[in-house]
């Protein structure tokens, strides 16, 4: 491409390094009437290694846009400064409408492709220098430029990029063909290959292992272990935050809070946030008790102090009032003042770990039995499976594992008894009881929040918003919202609180770590311990597969489910 040349005086990479800059000093943005990031502070450093974690629709992706520089604050400052450039992949990344792959690619490459077309310039520019000195000056700008371009071996990064598409499932690509014309999967895929091949000194990712299978998941850990530069990566994946994080940046509610010591370290520093929480709930109900009891204590001294006293040496009749200066008024009224003031500043529990509210009993007829598959066969437009012998009993764990489209949610739907086999039979016990939460949501219904739970769950109107807020799934200014207003992630949320309030023989989890956060899989993985009912679970996520000990194993491939 460019000849190499032997390096004149110049400032070197490391120098222009030391000068970088990623900060974000009270940072806000602001969509319409919605902030979504509230005046936060966040500095990367040169070999920082952070993940951003938080529920759907926090603003992690938005923390993202902020470092690449592609979105303005609203208010605040966001300081990017790195010569050695930005690489960003984003989850759904969108291009024009007619652009090529080969455009795309140049699109994602952006600084690397600018510092090419700037390195051409410049051999052109000192091929046109008419004097030693003008030669000099230009030799200075092109090595200078070279070594930048070096640094991030430009020169081979096309064919890093074909490497890495074909470690990701879909090399081949040819660059010609419209970017429209693939599938978001794809894109998404071409934005990680062009990112984990660009070389630059901060790398953004957003959850870059979705959707990918074992192989290229491993691949792509090992490019993001062997990044040279700041690592941030938005995930859901436990797997590549205990691996690859050093720090955890937790994303809630407009603001961020930095934890140190990876996943581990986070984990251990919310435990320790909620048992602090919990000691000043009880803090402030015992000084509640306590002003409660120094009111009447001293109410009962009052009772006791007689209206009128009888003057001695002044005869029958003579009396003095009570003084209302007592010493137990004055008592009575700072206790009351106390009290307004801890009723107005209430210190509210923490919210309890996910548990299952209500537990599971044996279903009448269970003893045997849940569900049995005899022969089954289904078939349905693309959809097919084929299972024969499957027998579902009382505390089974079943793991459901297979591509994409292999037939996996068709099982859980025949189990459930939403779909009716096409050949064969499957039988439920009586009265058999089944939850089910779904990979999908829906757009929901113009009901509120708490609306839908009671419905969906039997709990009465009454009990129904203490019941919802049980688990800290929900913020009380949220329960009262439509469900069609709700984001994926409260949704998903929602299906979880009607889960965790059903009583159930058979529990489906499809996805279950879908839009949850981490940390909320982690208890739910807990709650599920010593439960009685049976649990299938259709997952991809690794940290639940080897988790799950003493369960057995269903391998759904091409619409037929084979027991391992």
């Amino acid at each position: 491409m460019f000849p190499v040349l032997p390096s004149a005086p110049a400032t070197p990479v490391a120098a222009l390094r030391s000068h970088r800059v990623c900060e974000l000093r009270a940072a806000t943005v602001r969509f319409a009437d919605h902030v979504v990031l509230d005046r936060i502070d966040l500095v990367v450093g040169p070999a920082d290694r952070l993940a951003i974690i938080g529920d759907n629709g926090a603003g992690k992706s938005t923390l993202l846009e902020l470092l690449a520089g592609t979105l303005p604050t609203t208010a605040g400052e966001a300081r990017i400064h790195l010569p050695g450039g930005v690489a960003h992949a984003l989850q759904h990344p969108v291009f024009a409408p007619r652009a090529t792959v080969a455009a795309a690619i140049d699109e994602l490459l952006g600084d690397l492709r600018r510092l090419e077309r700037a390195l051409a310039r410049a051999y052109d520019l000192l091929a046109a220098a008419s004097s030693p000195a003008e030669q000099e000056q230009r030799l200075a700008a092109v090595a200078d430029l070279q070594d930048r371009f070096e640094a991030r071996a430009g020169y081979d990064v096309d064919h890093r990029i074909d490497a890495a598409l074909d470690q990701l499932g879909v090399g081949g690509l040819d660059r010609r063909r419209p970017v429209a014309e693939l599938s978001g999967g794809e894109r998404a895929r071409l934005a990680l290959a062009v990112a984990l091949s660009a070389q630059a000194e901060l790398l953004l990712l957003d959850e870059p292992t979705n959707d990918l299978d074992a192989q290229a998941m491993a691949w792509v850990e090992e490019r993001i272990a062997a990044h040279r530069g700041a690592l941030v990566v938005v995930t859901h994946d436990r797997e590549v935050l205990d691996r690859l994080a050093t720090d955890i940046v937790h994303v809630g509610d407009g603001a961020i809070r930095r934890y140190g010591d990876g996943y581990a370290g986070f984990l251990r520093a919310r435990e320790t946030e909620r048992r602090r929480a919990l000691e000043r709930h009880e803090e402030w109900k015992a000084e509640i008790v306590r002003n409660q009891e120094l009111i009447a204590a001293n109410a009962f001294r009052m009772d006791a102090i007689p209206r009128k006293l009888e003057l001695d040496g002044f005869g029958h009749g003579a009396f003095r009032a009570r003084s209302r200066d007592h010493g137990a008024v004055g008592r009575i009224r700072m206790a009351k003042e106390r009290l307004e003031r801890l009723r107005e500043n209430p210190c509210p529990p923490p919210p309890e770990p996910l548990r299952f509210v209500l537990a599971a009993s044996k279903a009448p007829g269970a003893e045997g039995p849940l569900v049995t598959f005899d022969a089954v066969g289904f078939a349905a437009g693309s959809r097919r499976l084929a299972l024969d012998g499957w027998t579902l009993r009382a505390g089974d764990r079943w793991l459901v594992t297979g591509p994409n489209g292999a037939g996996k949610t068709t099982l859980l739907g025949l189990i459930a008894g939403a779909l009716a086999p096409t050949t064969g039979t499957v039988e439920r016990a009586a009265e058999l009881r089944v939850a089910w939460l779904r990979q999908g949501v829906d757009d929901g219904s113009s009901a509120s929040a708490v609306a839908s739970f009671a419905a969906r769950t039997g709990v009465a109107p009454v009990d129904a918003a203490e019941a919802l807020l049980a688990h800290g799934l929900f913020r009380a200014d949220e329960i009262e919202r439509p469900v069609n207003a709700l984001s994926v992630g409260q949704r998903r949320r929602l299906d979880l609180a009607v889960a965790l309030a059903s009583r159930f023989d058979v529990l489906l989890l499809d996805e279950p770590t879908n839009h949850l956060a981490p940390e909320l899989v982690d208890e739910l993985e807990a709650a599920l311990v010593g439960h009685p009912a049976a649990v299938v679970t259709v997952t991809h996520d690794r940290r639940w597969l080897r988790r799950a000990e003493g369960a057995r194993h269903l391998r759904v491939a091409d619409g037929v489910a084979v027991s391992r």
